[in-house]
């Protein structure tokens, strides 16, 4: 309805219709102003301990859910939840201490401080010598156990794959996950695990959590931990061979560097394991007003779940992941409920659970959401309390789109990142990119200084890059609504969604 608008007034004015030119002027559109206070409010609640770190399955998560439908339906918003299943693994406690050789002595390395379990960790207590085995693969062009015994010992592993990588893909593809490298690991005869993070994503003294761990099937007795990388350099204090020359020999001289430690070390996991535990997204309607156009969808989204608690004293807050994402979402529902800024164009407000799992709930929306044909665009919100500058991911693919947001930033912010080369929407907005549903990721350059540990608290936010991303994406989602936005083309309307 909007293209033949457009088309009649463009025909018009090339025939030299007699049509008064100024009554078709349009007026800029009138913006709503974010509020500071009212994004934070949101975020210092779902990072609270109240809701434990928001993991899917749980208690806490469900929380979140109740306290996001309260805020949207305070909005006026139409609620309702699309439930399914999701593996969930709530750690009660671990104990996890070292030995010296010979003696009693022994370091106990502290749950929250020292390491957390892996997302989904077998329980169980195992009391052995400890082996490291480099990457933990086992392949002909790198076998890390062909000159080691693991069986019944607990093996180290370093976590992802050596520097390059120059490893062919098939063995990057088999040893990418926890559960990759620890299958193998009890093929073997191990266990237990113990993984040094070496991810670049986090200081080398915080415990990094991550719910993902692979594929199934779960290793229900086979404890494996997700060290420091800072405890993982202690466990070779005065052993034969020391961290960096390990490393060393396997990242630049690409040769094994397994050997067994003298060392042992005691695991304690007690972990309640549900492999189909009920979570749900969260939808809402912001019925547009004008009839001509309110069948045609908006699709404003965020993920609601983080990786959780573990134990009394392993806490992963996700006020920037994602609580600020969720923060802007409800932000967007305030502002553009409000009389004045009704959209013409209909509003869904999604609320993603499993987005710590592959993204599972965006997933289960594409699959099962009834009105997708409906939908023009998708802008997803993710990780904007933190960083330099707005990254608005999706120029690659839907340049129109991004032009409008960069338009809106130009008008009062400048704050769009632009260098660099041009991005494809990621996260949750992946599946939506899959069948040509237009769509940009907001999010912010720089600003994984706390991804997935504890220190993602509240007070961490910085305020004006959060206010700032909120106020582009705000402006952004009206333009969609209300402005010349002209929808995604019928082609991509007869696409579905395929995993």
């Amino acid at each position: 309805m909007i293209k033949k608008g457009i088309w009649i007034l463009t025909m018009a004015l090339a025939c030299g219709w007699n049509i008064n030119v100024q009554s078709q002027t349009i007026e800029p559109l009138a913006m709503p102003v974010v509020e500071e206070d009212s994004i934070m409010k949101h975020i210092t609640e779902l990072s609270s301990e109240t809701y434990e770190g928001r993991l899917a399955g749980t208690r806490g998560y469900n929380e979140a859910v109740a306290y996001v439908e309260r805020v949207l339906r305070s909005y006026g918003v139409s609620v309702s939840e699309q439930l399914f299943e999701v593996e969930c693994n709530e750690v009660e406690n671990c104990k996890f201490n070292v030995y010296l050789p010979g003696t009693k002595d022994r370091r106990t390395f502290i749950l929250g401080n020292d390491f957390c379990c892996a997302g989904m960790t077998g329980r169980g207590y195992v009391d052995a010598q400890m082996v490291f085995v480099g990457y933990g693969i086992d392949d002909e062009v790198l076998n890390d156990y062909k000159y080691v015994d693991v069986k019944g010992k607990i093996v180290i592993v370093l976590t992802g794959l050596p520097e390059g990588s120059w490893l062919p893909a098939r063995v990057g593809e088999r040893y990418a996950t926890l559960r990759d490298k620890a299958r193998t690991a009890e093929r073997h005869g191990a266990l237990g695990m113990l993984a040094i993070n070496m991810s670049p994503s986090c200081l080398p003294y915080e415990p990094q959590s991550r719910i993902y761990c692979g594929a199934l099937p779960h290793l229900a007795t086979f404890p494996i931990l997700h060290l420091t990388l800072d405890s993982g350099r202690e466990l070779f204090l005065d052993e034969s061979t020391a961290f960096d020359d390990a490393l060393q020999t396997i990242n630049k001289e690409h040769k094994i560097a397994s050997f067994a430690l003298r060392k042992r070390a005691e695991i304690d996991v007690n972990a309640i394991y549900r492999q189909r535990a009920v979570t749900g997204n969260v939808i809402g309607i912001l019925k547009g007003y004008d009839r001509r156009y309110n069948d045609e969808l908006i699709v404003v989204g965020a993920s609601l779940d983080h990786a959780g608690i573990q134990g009394e004293t392993a806490l992963f807050p996700g006020a920037d992941i994602n609580a600020s994402g969720v923060a802007a979402v409800l932000e967007t529902a305030r502002l553009l409920s409000q009389e004045r800024f009704r959209p013409r164009r209909s509003i869904a407000f999604v609320l993603f659970s499993g987005s710590e799992q592959q993204w599972l709930g965006s997933r289960i929306f594409l699959r099962n959401f009834k009105d997708l044909r409906d939908v023009e665009a998708f802008v997803n919100v993710q990780n904007i309390g933190y960083g330099d500058s707005i990254v608005v991911l999706g120029d690659a693919c839907y340049p129109t789109l991004w032009e409008i947001a960069q338009k809106r930033d130009e008008a009062n912010h400048s704050l769009i990142w632009k260098g660099g080369e041009k991005m494809a929407p990621r996260g949750d907005a992946r599946g939506f990119d899959q069948i040509g549903i237009p769509s940009l990721v907001f999010t912010t350059l720089n600003g994984l200084h706390h991804n997935h540990v504890s220190s993602d608290i509240w007070e961490n936010i910085d305020r004006k890059i959060l206010t700032n991303t909120t106020q582009v994406t705000v402006e952004t989602v009206r333009e969609l609504c209300d402005g010349f936005y002209m929808g995604r083309s019928m082609k991509s309307k007869a696409l579905r969604f395929e995993e």
